[in-house]
């Protein structure tokens, strides 16, 4: 069977680096997208003198002309596409230091686009143009990254651990990722495509924080294991550490 290749977005740093860290330790070769090509090439460093089979490739998720240079590169190099790890996004005033705090009928509408435009069209927009890569692998995996904040279910129960952790642009946007997996994953039931939302945690990185409550080596293990999922394994769903999360 021919080694599984992985596009891991937003993958030489955070999140994104852990992910490719631990795909690779279940045999998956690795590509990362980093913006700046300088940064990802020292990440490749870092992931090869770990013994991981990787890659770089020059990626910035708000620029449509990558998606396209994206496809030409795993057409041209493996033909197909194995997992798409959609792990790049940005924060927008949920953690200290990524930007300002807005209500919902306060937010600026330049800053809402922003979000959106980065968090959820982009996603779109490149998952749509590798799926043609991704229907040639005989088990494609479609992980979006999620978060906790975009459960409207949660956010609606005052009982809930985020009802006061309300930032209208990013918990929006990412409540419209999750709506993206549900009607993805409905589109391609009937095919060995799964596709899946995760909620990483908080998790310690750069936008995360210090003050987050996980450890970087455990915020990549809900991509991890919904990239790896067998074959009898869920689509459509959220998940967090193997637990479903209310949408």
């Amino acid at each position: 069977m021919a080694q599984k290749i992985a596009f891991i977005t937003g993958g030489n740093r955070g999140i994104g680096f852990q992910t490719a860290l631990d795909l690779a330790e279940t045999g998956v070769k690795v590509v990362i997208g980093s913006r700046d090509l300088k940064q990802g090439q020292e990440a490749l460093e870092k992931l090869r003198a770990e013994g991981v089979d990787a890659e770089v490739l020059q990626f910035d998720i708000t620029k449509p002309a990558d998606y396209k240079a994206a496809y030409d590169y795993f057409n041209s190099n493996y033909d197909r596409l194995d997992i798409l790890v959609n792990n790049a996004g940005i924060a927008a005033g949920v953690f200290p230091g990524t930007g300002p705090e807005h209500s919902a009928s306060a937010v600026p509408l330049d800053l809402l686009r922003k979000v959106f435009d980065t968090n959820f069209f982009a996603q779109v927009a490149l998952t749509e143009t590798l799926l043609p890569l991704i229907k040639k692998s005989p088990a494609g995996r479609i992980v979006n990254l999620s978060s906790i904040l975009g459960s409207l279910t949660l956010h609606a129960d005052p009982n809930s651990p985020i009802y006061n952790a309300k930032s209208f642009a990013y918990d929006a946007s990412k409540t419209a990722l999750n709506a993206f997996t549900i009607h993805l994953a409905h589109e391609l039931r009937n095919t060995n495509i799964k596709v899946n939302s995760a909620h990483p945690g908080w998790v310690k990185t750069d936008m995360g924080g210090q003050q987050a409550t996980m450890e970087l080596a455990d915020g990549s293990k809900t991509s991890v294991a919904l990239a790896t999922l067998p074959e009898g394994g869920p689509t459509g769903g959220y998940f967090h550490m193997g637990q479903s999360l209310p949408w």
